[in-house]
């Protein structure tokens, strides 16, 4: 399960109630900067960094916020889904 815990500018993954994995934000201005994922390597190649990037990126979406994808990762997931290009950028 993802959620935004803004208290600590990151989204979230947990598994089983345990903390997974991040991706933290900053705001700059109108801009949330996407900054840096990372995954508890007890649960690497399942996909919970993917899951970030995609709550992450439908939560801007749906706020109608402007973003920078810093993190590398997540900029590799939106060159990997075109569905997001348009609302990054």
């Amino acid at each position: 399960m993802v959620t935004n815990n803004e208290d600590l500018s990151r989204y979230e993954v947990h598994v089983d109630g345990e903390l997974a994995g991040f991706l933290e934000y900053r705001k700059v201005g109108e801009v949330l900067a996407l900054v840096h994922t990372e995954v508890d390597e007890a649960y690497a190649g399942q996909g919970l960094g993917a899951q970030l990037a995609k709550y992450a990126l439908d939560d801007v979406r749906a706020r109608d916020v402007k973003i920078s994808p810093l993190c590398p990762f997540v900029a590799k997931y939106i060159d990997k889904h075109p569905e997001y290009r348009v609302t990054v950028r």
